[in-house]
């Protein structure tokens, strides 16, 4: 298959109109049908099929579609690395990351990549539950996970760990979070909780080992936002469960009560994963140790109290 078939079919199945893609690649309209005509005589397939609104694929150009995006991007990497051959990174890199990470990474990973790789370019998609579908999808190149499990075909490489607190409205003194006294696991049940909706990976991490002591959470609001959350608990809605990390850089730090958990003690791990079957790019990997490099300059595990 050609690849330039591909990308036209491509994206003419993405925007649903043979009218805008033409736009959008600069070739006639005639040119463009013909291509995705040559391309279904190859595999002997209808590919799209014609509405009232455009085009949509058929069941076999759906199939086509989700290889065409690995394909294409398989390509693109490899003319990146072959560039990358001549010394300094050069490329795309599409991160994966949920937004608490975020919160404390996104910034001075942003700063430090573009000093560091002044002729690459870089994405950051926030997700909850849809890294590891997109990192199987080709979607990203780098998935930042909390508390993974090991799943096939991806190799992960820890980021760092952190304990968990119990997070609740404070009074705003002295211009950072207040840190209180220590709560035990079981006493969480007595408790208005605020927490992700499953299955955010802090929210079933929580429910697994309170499970092991026979506790059950009482959640009054379950909210995906972190900054939603937040607010509703600087206002007095509940208590929430997350890292301090969380709070790195947060103008209203001061407003919340961190209490660490304990018995057990809860730590939640932050990892890197990427595809196993897919080879990492020059700046791929550079973008990871540049990571770790962060994490560890931040303090991740001692941040300042």
């Amino acid at each position: 298959m050609d690849l330039k078939q591909l990308e036209y079919f491509l994206k003419v199945a993405e925007l649903g109109s043979v009218t805008r893609a033409s736009t959008l690649l600069g070739i006639t309209q005639p040119s463009l049908s013909r291509q995705i005509r040559l391309l279904e005589v190859e595999l002997r397939q209808t590919l799209l099929l014609r509405n009232g609104r455009g085009v949509q694929p058929t069941e076999a150009g759906a199939v086509l579609v989700k290889h065409a995006r690995a394909m294409l991007l398989q390509a693109e990497r490899a003319r990146q690395e072959v560039k990358e051959l001549r010394g300094v990174p050069m490329g795309r890199v599409t991160i994966g990351i949920p937004s608490s990470v975020g919160r404390f990474l996104s910034t001075p990973l942003a700063f430090a990549f573009q000093a560091r790789f002044p002729n690459a370019a870089m994405s950051i998609l926030e997700g909850q539950t849809y890294i590891m579908e997109w990192l199987s999808m080709g979607r990203v190149d780098i998935g930042v996970l909390i508390n993974p499990q090991a799943p096939p075909g991806m190799d992960l490489v820890t980021l760092m760990k952190e304990p968990l607190y119990l997070v609740s409205a404070g009074d705003p003194v002295g211009g950072r979070a207040m840190f209180g006294t220590s709560i035990t696991l079981k006493e969480l049940e007595n408790l208005n909780l605020l927490l992700p909706c499953r299955p955010h990976a802090i929210r079933m991490y929580l429910e697994s080992q309170l499970a092991r002591v026979g506790v059950k959470l009482n959640v009054v609001w379950e909210l995906d936002a972190f900054s939603t959350l937040l607010g509703l608990i600087r206002n007095g809605f509940g208590h929430g469960v997350m890292p301090e990390s969380v709070f790195r850089g947060d103008e209203l730090r001061s407003h919340y009560l961190l209490r660490p958990i304990v018995e057990p003690e809860l730590v939640s791990t932050v990892a890197i994963a990427t595809h196993s079957a897919r080879p990492l790019s020059p700046l791929a990997a550079s973008v990871i140790a540049l990571m770790q490099e962060i994490v560890a300059d931040i303090g991740a595990h001692n941040f300042e109290r």
